[in-house]
């Protein structure tokens, strides 16, 4: 005699049912806890975004910028007491040297290792001051101002001669910084978005692979996208469209690896963990608006180090200075590049991510 498998009733109430049921239901408890805690990380996000751009921008004030002090021989002596004044000048604002020469000046302000040098002229009532712009005008400005109040100070006037101005069609030099935040944008948000269609975590090391290897067609395509709408289109900033293309990609790659990378191991709490380095971080210290020689001390000594400040540095270094220094800017993109591939690999090759974080 054959005997059939009973069919459960989804009414019956017996313990073994309701110790299922109850593994199944929804835990109100813990869906509220769950929900205070993101509402508590959005306004963290939110409130470390104001902090970091005020406290970034709020107060410009010089720190140690590198200027020169320039005179023939015959007024050397009188060039080193300036050098000697403008150093004990209250705060620092300025790290003052002599140079050997004004040929030597101007090579080195043009190049970007000065920001400003002064070229005392004794024989006239009025002294020069050479200064490169695009090296970033908060900088310039502020060493333009101390060493002019300075020379004022001594009943002479100040000529200004800027040897490295900026495009004509880059205002205040910004159209880099904002080149660099839309190749950032969209670096945080492809990877969020493969995160939301794909889940947050590839599940084995083949499609952590695809996944990175996706980045290199995204990444090109933003790095001569953003290229291809300065130069050509806009004409912003002229004559690099190949140069800024190959930046762009570099800083897309980076920024997009990394951010797969901290998705992977915290899931969705990596993605506001690239937001807090990327944006609330990296932005404001990138010396968009602002360039790190008059920010605060954490700003200026972190944004070199991030891939927005890198990248806003190789465009300067791209367009203003003949690519005179990439070398920096490149090893920065690089090292992130490195981290968020090997992060990645890592964490897929490991099977389910740690509970904790796989439940939030």
């Amino acid at each position: 005699m054959t005997t059939h498998p009973t069919r459960q009733d989804p009414d019956q109430t017996g313990p073994e049912h309701q110790g299922s049921t109850a593994r199944v239901a929804i835990d109100p408890r813990g869906s509220m806890i769950r929900a205070v805690a993101w509402v508590i990380g959005v306004l963290f996000l939110q409130f470390a975004f104001i902090f970091s751009y005020v406290a970034a921008f709020h107060d410009p004030t010089p720190h140690d910028l590198k200027v020169q002090v320039v005179a023939p021989e015959a007024a050397r002596a009188q060039a080193q007491q300036l050098v000697d004044q403008l150093n004990r000048l209250s705060g620092n604002p300025l790290d003052a040297s002599l140079a050997d020469s004004e040929s030597k000046a101007r090579a080195d302000v043009r190049n970007g290792d000065q920001v400003a040098a002064l070229v005392l002229r004794p024989e006239q009532s009025s002294d020069l001051l050479l200064v490169a712009s695009g090296g970033g005008d908060s900088v310039e400005e502020a060493a333009s101002g101390v060493l002019t109040k300075v020379v004022e100070e001594q009943q002479r006037t100040v000529e200004k001669d800027d040897l490295v101005p900026f495009q004509s069609g880059d205002a205040r030099g910004l159209t880099g910084f904002y080149l660099v935040v839309g190749w950032a944008v969209g670096s945080y948000l492809f990877p969020t978005v493969i995160a939301l269609a794909r889940g947050d975590r590839p599940r084995s090391i083949r499609a952590a692979a695809m996944r990175l290897g996706a980045l290199v067609p995204y990444a090109l395509a933003s790095g001569f996208g953003g290229a291809l709408i300065v130069d050509p289109l806009l004409g912003a900033q002229t004559g690099h469209f190949w140069e800024l293309g190959l930046l762009g990609t570099a800083v897309s790659f980076s920024i997009a690896a990394v951010a797969i990378g901290l998705e992977a191991l915290l899931g969705v709490i990596g993605i506001g963990a690239t937001l807090l380095l990327i944006v609330i971080i990296g932005n404001p210290s990138a010396g968009g608006a602002f360039q790190a020689g008059v920010m605060p001390t954490f700003w200026r000594v972190v944004g070199d180090w991030i891939p927005t400040g890198a990248g806003v540095d190789g465009v300067r270094q791209i367009v203003y200075f003949d690519s005179a220094d990439l070398t920096r800017p490149y090893l920065v993109l690089l090292a992130y590049a490195v981290v968020g591939i090997a992060l990645t690999l890592l964490i897929s090759g490991r099977g389910r991510r740690p509970e904790v974080l796989a439940s939030m």
